[in-house]
């Protein structure tokens, strides 16, 4: 019995957490809408791109001095590699499930899948924040949110 156990643990660590997983795809997000490549960002981290690739897969975990180095050189706090978690995971984990990309609000994601992820979303963000007049970003802004339906 003790030897099955043991290759239940060893096939568990060839598994990603789904936390490390989680932590990946927020740095691919904030990598994609910033529009750096791979390449780049390990320059950056002194790191090859392979290496940034088993990050992004949550292959590799991110230990807290190379989360440090993410969130500088990727110009976000810690917590945004953590920020949009399912519930599970941080009810699993002992974290707060109601902290929410959209600032700690209790509401769920409306969308119910990876539209954050999308090409489409990325290139929607990229774009508008390549709009330079904050008058004019803001005039967008108010006229995207008019064309969704009613917010309760």
């Amino acid at each position: 019995m003790a030897g099955a156990e043991q290759v239940v643990g060893s096939e568990r660590e060839h598994r990603p957490s789904p936390i490390d997983v989680h932590v990946g795809t927020r740095i691919r997000l904030r990598r994609t809408l910033l529009g750096m490549s791979q390449e780049r960002l390990g320059e950056a981290l002194g790191l090859t791109f392979q290496q940034v690739q088993k990050y992004e897969r949550g292959v590799n975990r991110v230990g807290a001095s190379r989360l440090f180095d993410l969130s500088r050189v990727l110009d976000v706090p810690i917590s945004f590699f953590f920020d949009d978690m399912p519930d599970s995971l941080s009810a699993n984990f002992g974290g707060n499930p109601s902290r929410r990309l959209s600032g700690g609000s209790d509401a769920q994601d409306p969308f119910g899948d990876d539209t954050l992820s999308r090409r489409e979303t990325l290139e929607l963000v990229r774009a508008y924040y390549r709009i330079t007049d904050p008058s004019v970003r803001k005039r967008v802004f108010d006229l995207i949110k008019s064309m969704g339906p009613a917010e309760p």
